[in-house]
């Protein structure tokens, strides 16, 4: 299974939560977007462990076999459909989270995040490691998603 983490992903898995580690270990791919790599370094400068959470951090990256994704012009033109299909929907989410859902679908992967808004985004597959069977959902990755004009 290709796995993205979500930021509150990265968090439970620091903190041991149950269920999250047997997650991540059974994925043959484990991809973490820019944006949640901003919000833990934001969230980690705010705190007050800020030379302790980054050099956790840094450690977990250095272990290999986690993959920064790109943000290019595929996961822009992604985001933008997005953009307009939730507003069409009537259903938006905060824009950091837009450009998770959009580096996930361009990895063909399931998005382990506990934030229940990412059920709404077209064709992307959360997974919580809390209640896992009622946070998929139907379309499997790589269900091609087409611009409209």
């Amino acid at each position: 299974m290709r796995l993205v983490l979500d930021t509150n992903a990265y968090v439970a898995l620091r903190r041991g939560e149950e269920g999250i580690l047997d997650l991540v270990e059974s994925a043959d791919f484990l991809g973490l977007p820019p944006v949640v790599l901003g919000e833990l370094y934001a969230g980690f400068l705010i705190g007050d462990r800020a030379s302790r959470n980054i050099q956790e951090l840094e450690d977990f990256l250095a272990e290999g076999g986690i993959e920064i994704l790109g943000m290019g012009r595929r996961e822009a033109e992604r985001y933008g459909a997005l953009v307009k299909a939730l507003r069409e929907l009537g259903k938006p989410i905060p824009t950091n989270d837009l450009w998770i859902a959009a580096c996930t679908l361009c990895s063909d992967s399931w998005l382990l995040t506990e934030d229940a808004h990412f059920r709404s985004v077209p064709g992307l597959l959360p997974i919580g490691w809390r209640n896992m069977g009622s946070k998929t959902m139907a379309n499997p990755p790589g269900t091609p998603y087409t611009l409209h004009s």
